[in-house]
């Protein structure tokens, strides 16, 4: 018979770790008695939400808002060549943080 070779690591996992989606449809199931199902469907439902009435601005009670930004047409400049270049006009998509999450999230100084 073959002997194993085992590792044991000693290095502990960090405990800032970001909480994956699967994570945090865990905790939403448990701490709201819901199924992993359910909270899925709310979560799809919330997103594609958000999604088609961005161009309005969607806001997330005390988290953020979504908001729709026209950007003007600008002289830009090529890092490689030095030459100048007209970057065009478009529209971008901006999350704002709501001032309660900074509050929240944010020591006072």
């Amino acid at each position: 018979m073959a002997a194993r070779k085992t590792t044991k690591t000693t290095a502990k996992k960090p405990a800032s770790k970001t909480m994956t989606k699967s994570a945090l449809i865990n905790h939403l199931a448990h701490e709201n008695e819901m199924t992993r199902k359910e909270v899925i469907a709310f979560m799809d439902s919330l997103v594609d939400t958000a999604y088609s009435q961005a161009k309005n601005g969607f806001t997330f009670p005390g988290i953020g808002k979504l908001v729709l930004v026209k950007r003007k047409a600008r002289m830009g400049r090529n890092p490689a060549t030095g030459e100048s270049i007209k970057i065009p006009a478009k529209k971008v998509v901006k999350f704002r943080v709501a001032k309660a999450a900074k509050d929240a999230i944010l020591p006072t100084k």
